[in-house]
């Protein structure tokens, strides 16, 4: 190929940028002037066009103006760069297709055709700053990427960003939204939303977003109603099928992951179908943006939260701004533009013929407009950082020392050749530090460091939304110190309210409860269960009800365990008061009967049927009455003890009295017929004998059993689950059974043995009482077997301690009443004589 033919020529025609400056170095950058597009389907029957974009963003073009301004800076710092003058190429494309277009004019330049005498100089940038979106930097990162440009975004936030492999030359100013969404995850959860809707806008950036932010607030216990996406390009029918979701949703929070286009769209609806009392939380790409104030609907915005970068302040900005004036950019018609609409008037009065010409004294320098406003400079300030990031890696680069360099063998790049790869490798170790005192670099994924503020969308007195901030999240503090919130108000939904916004699905289950999940419905949704009896739970939402320690009992409110009631038959409670007069009043009878029977003890009657075995009942009677009171009370070591051996032992003694008493009646009957010697057999000696005998046995089973496995005190927890019955356990159940056995065997010999002798002679009628006395005792003991093991807690006590009462009061007044009621009402009865005259009348019967 000879000397001046054409090395390469441009496919299509390439767009000039907006603003442009020559130099030895050119970094670009694309920012979106203008914003809003027609719906528009392309059908490729002929090339796409630009498409034209409408409204103003004054935003984006402060961004530029930041870009120009920092390069000035820097070009005038003799420290930075020195002998290297920086240039700039900057495009305000809006659209993705657009802003693509304008990203490969950054990387092949635009000239026409490049030929061998004319590519001494390239026209490729040496990085490029944008976009402010995340949607288009996805579409045109990779491509550039493939050329090793740089790209450094101030506002691309879409975690998918962070992906090595796809965008190997992304770098970025602003934190990823993987830390965004984890921060309002926290947000929502700190707020008690639980039941929440979710938004998106229907690209990477909204994928992503809520992707990260749904996957965040799941985690922490948060729920999502409902999860649907839109985009400003989409058909009218899919933002009103949006409407109705949000219409008949229970939640009362949004969160929107979307851009500023969006959010100004479903505003717009939401305000002309009056839905209102929303409350909206939201990422940065529209929190911030001062262009919502001019849209329509605006107001239902207000009290919207959201997290934003700190805002910080550059110095010399503001004059930059106001000095901006059409003369400086005479090609840019975006400028003419501008200036026009700040004015309202014509610098072509020839071809605006509807506004009044401009007078060339116009000046921004007492204009007060968002454009000029550097108050809350947030992301232009990224912008700041990402001029100076690209010229800290040049300065490194030209001023590296040979032999300390990052390539190979140590070298450092050629400075009159910089190759766009060449400033990445600086890129990656890029680490100054403002004149704010913010520290910039990036990790390994091109990231910057994540803190953000919290910021509540507020109107002001003129009439505008504003960012107040009201907390801050950082992320690289301990996970328990990442969110602080600040004492400034809030406002909330839409100004409506001054309390926080209930946002839930379920009402929280306050302690005593737990939370059983809805059949079929997220784990916000849930019924609030009391815990059962013997369960406690006491924090509110809690998921379980735990069980009390044996010793303790739930509340009737079932939130604290307090300790089970203990249960024992006392002497202060009616029932237990009542046994002890009926026993008292045993032993005053019984008394009563033995001063009786003392007073009258040489009567034929006393002295008929051994008095001093009278005297012996009497006492063991006495006995009984007074061994029932070792049962109430609390039991102890001793009392059970004493209890059941005291009470065995006295009913023996009791028994082997009416048992003599028996034995005599029969053994005098016989005596009395010709040639009988029994009464010598079983004479006084012999039956006391016979007593003791009788009585040793018990006392000898007692001691085995208190010997072996005594009774002790026992807290019986399984007949009640609410409170513990004190009782005396056996120790040995043969034990006391034994005892049982054995007076249940003497009562059943003496009741044979009165029943032998029922048909005696009158003068000995006494067998009659003993039988009856027997059956009363045999009756009670009988039904007291039953009684005993199905009666609940200290009633079994009571049925005991009634046993041995009606068991006494039988004997008493079965065997003794007959005989008090002659001695002192018929004492006429009260003869030997009497006596001995009533056995001539009356047949004895075998």
């Amino acid at each position: 190929m000879g000397e001046g033919d054409s090395v390469c020529r441009l496919q299509g025609s390439a767009q000039p940028p907006e603003l442009a400056k020559d130099g030895d170095l050119v970094i670009g950058a694309i920012f979106s002037f203008r914003t809003g597009q027609d719906y528009v389907v392309n059908t490729f029957q002929t090339i796409p066009g630009v498409r034209k974009c409408k409204n103003f963003n004054f935003r984006e073009f402060k961004f530029a103006q930041t870009v120009i301004f920092a390069i000035n800076e820097i070009n005038k710092d003799p420290d930075m760069l020195p002998n290297v003058k920086l240039g700039y190429k900057i495009y305000g494309d809006c659209g993705t297709m657009d802003i693509m277009r304008a990203a490969l004019a950054l990387v092949s330049g635009v000239k026409g055709e490049v030929t061998d005498d004319n590519c001494t100089k390239t026209d490729t940038v040496q990085a490029i700053l944008g976009h402010s979106g995340s949607r288009p930097t996805i579409a045109f990162a990779p491509v550039v990427g493939q050329f090793h440009i740089p790209v450094i975004s101030h506002f691309a936030t879409c975690a998918c960003l962070s992906n090595r492999k796809e965008y190997p030359t992304f770098y970025r100013t602003i934190p990823s939204d993987f830390y965004q969404s984890r921060a309002l995850a926290k947000l929502v959860k700190h707020f008690g939303w639980t039941w929440i809707g979710a938004i998106a806008v229907d690209n990477e950036y909204g994928f992503n977003g809520m992707s990260a932010f749904i996957q965040a607030a799941r985690e922490l216990g948060v729920c999502i109603e409902y999860s649907e996406a839109f985009s400003s390009s989409d058909p009218p029918e899919r933002l009103q099928k949006l409407i109705e979701i949000i219409k008949h949703a229970t939640s009362k929070v949004i969160m929107a992951f979307m851009s500023h286009r969006e959010i100004k769209m479903l505003a717009k609806e939401l305000h002309k179908q009056n839905i209102t009392g929303l409350q909206w939380a939201g990422s940065d790409a529209w929190v911030t943006d001062h262009s919502l104030t001019d849209s329509e609907g605006h107001s239902i915005l207000v009290g919207s939260l959201g997290f934003t970068i700190s805002k910080a302040k550059i110095p010399g900005l503001e004059e930059h701004l106001r000095q901006l004036h059409p003369s400086q950019f005479p090609d840019s018609q975006f400028v003419r533009d501008f200036w026009e609409d700040v004015f309202d008037c014509a610098l072509n009065a020839t071809e605006n013929t509807q506004k009044k010409p401009c007078t060339g004294l116009e000046s921004l320098q007492n204009v007060d407009s968002r454009f000029t406003d550097v108050s809350e400079l947030r992301f232009s300030n990224n912008v700041y950082k990402s001029v100076y990031a690209v010229a800290n890696a040049l300065d490194n680069l030209i001023t590296c020392e040979e032999g300390k360099g990052p390539f190979l063998n140590s070298s450092c790049a050629d400075s009159k050749n910089i190759q766009p790869w060449q400033v990445l490798q600086y890129l990656d170790s890029v680490n100054f530090t403002t004149q704010e005192g913010e520290r910039v670099y990036f990790d390994s994924n091109g990231d910057s460091p994540a803190r953000y503020e919290l910021v509540n969308l507020q109107m002001t007195n003129k009439g505008t939304m504003e960012g107040v901030t009201v907390g801050i999240y950082d992320a690289s503090l301990p996970e328990s110190h990442q969110f602080i919130t600040n004492n400034i108000p809030v406002v909330w939904g839409n100004g409506l309210t001054k309390e926080v916004p209930v946002s839930v699905c379920s009402e929280s289950c306050l302690p005593g409860t737990h939370k059983v999940l809805q059949k079929g419905r997220p784990v916000c949704c849930y019924d609030c269960i009391p815990c059962p009896s013997g369960e406690i739970s006491n924090v509110t939402d809690s998921i379980i009800c735990m069980k009390c320690p044996p010793t303790y009992w739930s509340n009737k409110q079932r939130d604290v365990c307090i300790p089970k009631a203990i249960e024992f038959l006392a002497y202060n409670e009616i029932l237990g008061l009542l046994l002890v007069l009926f026993s008292l009043l045993g032993v005053f009878l019984t008394m009563i009967t033995t001063l009786v029977f003392y007073c009258h003890k040489e009567t034929p009657l006393v002295r008929a049927n051994n008095s001093e075995l009278s005297f012996l009942l009497l006492f063991s009677l006495t006995l009984c009455f007074l061994c029932s009171l070792t049962f109430i009370g609390r039991p102890s070591e001793w009392s059970c003890m004493l209890r059941h051996t005291a009470f065995g032992i006295t009913f023996v003694l009791c028994i082997s009295c009416v048992l003599g008493k028996t034995i005599v009646v029969l053994m005098a009957f016989r005596a009395t017929l010709p040639g009988s010697n029994l009464m010598k057999w079983f004479g006084p000696a012999q039956q006391r004998l016979s007593v003791l005998g009788f009585t040793l046995i018990q006392v000898l089973i007692c001691i085995l059993w208190l010997t072996i496995n005594p009774p002790f005190p026992f807290k019986n927890m399984k007949h009640y689950k609410d409170k513990i019955i004190l009782e005396c356990a056996l120790g040995s159940p043969v034990g006391f059974w034994a005892v049982l056995g054995y007076i249940g065997l003497l009562a059943i010999l003496c009741f044979v043995l009165a029943f032998l002798a029922r048909k005696l002679p009158d003068n000995f009628n006494e067998a009659k009482f003993i039988t009856f006395s027997m059956l009363i005792f045999c009756a009670v003991w009988i039904t007291f077997i039953p009684a005993y093991v199905s009666s609940p807690g200290k009633f079994t006590v009571a049925v005991e301690i009634f046993a041995i009462l009606a068991s006494s009061y039988g004997l008493l007044f079965c065997i003794f009443v007959p005989k008090s009621f002659i001695i002192l009402f018929k004492p006429e009865q009260n003869t030997k004589r009497h006596i001995m005259g009533k056995t001539s009348h009356n047949d004895v019967h075998f």
